[in-house]
């Protein structure tokens, strides 16, 4: 079983920043992308960043030139440098990764960190 465990999450005043952390531990064969989604109150969950083993991101607008997604492939840990935080960058964050253990590929999803940015 393949655990995607997120830390990192908090309160923060506007302009500030935050860095969140999600580990993928368990037999992994391959995870490809990485990337971490954000579901706000009486929203879809939607987008923020993802990220390839090649290092290849992609970024949803509203987060283009002030978060900033790595990832560690030694360690199957993927990272979200937030900084310039908004008010409506309040939500909770999802890591999520595609991974392929023994049985094939798979879908996997962390808990969940809320990051809420004060005005």
């Amino acid at each position: 079983q393949v655990q995607l465990v997120e830390s990192g999450g908090g309160l923060v005043q506007a302009g500030g920043s935050l860095r969140l952390s999600c580990a993928a531990s368990g037999t992994i064969f391959s995870i490809d992308p990485m990337g971490w989604y954000r579901q706000a109150p009486g929203k879809q969950r939607e987008l923020v960043a993802d990220i390839t083993s090649g290092k290849s991101t992609n970024y949803a607008d509203s987060v283009k030139g002030r978060f900033t997604i790595s990832r560690d492939n030694t360690k199957n840990t993927v990272y979200l440098q937030m900084n310039s935080l908004k008010p409506e960058d309040t939500a909770v964050y999802y890591c999520n990764a595609r991974y392929r253990d023994r049985r094939g590929w798979y879908i996997g999803w962390g808990q969940g960190t809320q990051v809420t940015v004060s005005s």
